[in-house]
C-alpha cells in the first residue's frame, strides 16, 4: 500500500524557467539555474523509475507500506529521504535513489564519479548519504515521535537497512577492493531480488515480530506525518530579486473603427443600411489546454488515466505519480461544462450549448 506519493516538482521548475529570463541573471547565474534543473529533473526520473517498480510489486500489497519523498527534522538535523518501504517485519529500506544516465563509478577509496556528456565529475557518496538519513531516521524513531507496536511489554524495533538505487540502464563500476556499503548499491530492476533476499534470511526467530496490516499502515502513517515539506527561495539562492508576479493575459478586443464622415453632397442622405443579423454562435470547441493528446505535466509521458479526487476529475501519471488537473470549458461566457464519466470513458458536455464530446479514455 502507497501511503505518501512524491510532492510535485513543477512549481520550482517553472520557477527556475522564469528566472533564465531575470534582467540581472548574468551568463554564469544562468548556467548555475540551468544545471539546477537539470539536478531536479534527472532527480525526478529516478525516483518515478524506483517509484514504478514498487509500484508494480508492493503497490497493492497489504504486507508492505511504501512513502514517497519524506523530509523529516530532528533539532536541527534534516533527511531528504526518496524512498521508505516497510514490512509487516517492521524491516524497513531506507532508499536514496540516483539517476546516473551516463553511470557512475566508484574507486578504491569508496569515492563516487558520476558523468555528463561523457566528462566525468565528482559526487558525495550516496552510501554516506544514505547513513546520515538512517541515524536521523533512528533518533527519531528512539524518541518516541512515532509510537511502535508493543508485545507482551517490549517494543518491537524496527530493522533499518539502506539502499542505493541507480537507474536500471546505467552502468555501475564497482572498486576491486570491498568498501563497506558497496552491496547496498543496486540498480532498480535488482531491488525486488534484492529485498525479497533479505526477508528469507529473516528466519524462524523474526516471525515473533510479525504486526498485523493494520498495525504496519497506522506506523507508516505517523511517519508520513512528520513530512515537512519545504519552499526554496530560488531567487535568493542566486542573489536576484523576486520576480513580480506575471498578470494573465487577456485576449485583446479589436476597437470599432472609426466611423468616416459622409462627404457633403447635395442630394439627401442614404438610407441607414441595417446591419444584417449576427450569426449563430457555432459550436464551441474545446480549448487547447485539453486538446491533442494529454499527458503528464511533471514528466510528459502518456502513461496516464483520468480519477477523481477531492478536487474533481485529474489525470494521474504511471510512470512518476504526478497529478495534472483537468481543465475543461466550452469557451462560451456564462456556460458551465462538465465531465461525465461512463464506465472507462470520460465525456465533456455543455448543457447550454447541447454538446456533449468523449475526450479520454482510460485503458483497463
Amino acid at each position: 500500500m502507497i501511503i505518501k506519493h512524491a510532492d510535485d516538482k513543477t512549481t520550482d521548475i517553472d520557477i527556475l524557467q522564469a528566472l533564465l529570463t531575470h534582467p540581472s541573471a548574468t551568463p554564469d547565474i544562468r548556467k548555475r539555474i540551468e544545471q539546477e534543473v537539470r539536478n531536479i529533473k534527472a532527480g525526478v526520473r529516478g525516483e518515478s523509475e524506483a517509484t514504478q517498480e514498487m509500484k508494480v510489486r508492493y503497490g497493492d500489497s497489504l504486507n508492505w507500506a511504501i512513502i514517497h519523498d519524506l523530509r523529516v527534522e530532528f533539532g536541527d538535523l534534516v533527511a531528504q529521504i526518496d524512498h521508505l518501504v516497510i514490512n509487516r517485519w517492521l524491516d524497513i529500506w531506507v532508499c536514496e535513489s540516483k539517476h546516473f544516465s551516463e553511470g557512475v563509478a566508484i574507486n578504491n577509496h569508496g569515492e563516487f564519479t558520476a558523468f555528463f556528456n561523457h566528462k566525468p565529475y565528482g559526487v558525495p557518496s550516496p552510501i554516506e548519504q544514505n547513513e546520515r538519513h538512517i541515524l536521523i531516521l533512528k533518533r527519531i524513531l528512539d524518541a518516541g515521535m512515532v509510537e511502535l507496536p508493543k508485545r507482551l511489554g517490549f517494543t518491537i524495533k524496527p530493522d533499518l537497512k539502506s539502499l542505493v538505487l541507480v537507474s536500471k540502464g546505467a552502468r555501475i563500476s564497482r572498486p576491486e577492493v570491498k568498501i563497506d556499503g558497496i552491496e547496498c548499491v543496486i540498480k532498480n530492476d535488482q531491488f525486488f531480488k534484492h529485498v525479497d533476499k533479505a526477508v528469507d534470511e529473516n528466519g524462524i526467530l523474526a516471525t515473533a515480530k510479525i504486526i498485523g496490516s493494520d498495525t504496519l499502515e497506522n506506523v507508516a502513517t505517523q511517519l508520513a506525518r512528520l513530512h515537512k515539506p519545504i519552499r526554496f527561495d530560488w531567487p535568493a539562492k542566486f542573489g536576484l530579486s523576486k520576480l513580480p508576479p506575471q498578470p494573465i493575459p487577456t485576449p485583446a478586443v479589436p476597437a470599432e473603427p472609426p466611423a468616416m464622415a459622409a462627404p457633403k453632397v447635395s442630394q439627401p442622405k442614404a438610407p441607414e443600411v441595417v446591419p444584417p443579423p449576427k450569426p449563430a454562435p457555432s459550436t464551441p470547441q474545446p480549448p487547447a489546454a485539453t486538446s491533442g493528446t494529454p499527458v503528464c505535466r511533471a514528466c510528459g509521458s502518456a502513461q496516464i488515466s483520468a480519477q477523481y479526487g477531492k478536487f474533481g476529475y485529474y489525470f494521474k501519471c504511471a510512470d512518476c505519480d504526478g497529478n495534472t488537473p483537468i481543465k475543461i470549458g466550452c469557451g462560451v461566457e456564462g456556460h458551465k461544462e462538465r465531465i461525465r464519466k461512463e464506465d472507462l470513458k470520460f465525456y465533456r458536455e455543455c448543457a447550454e450549448c447541447k454538446t456533449s464530446m468523449l475526450f479520454f479514455e482510460n485503458t483497463k
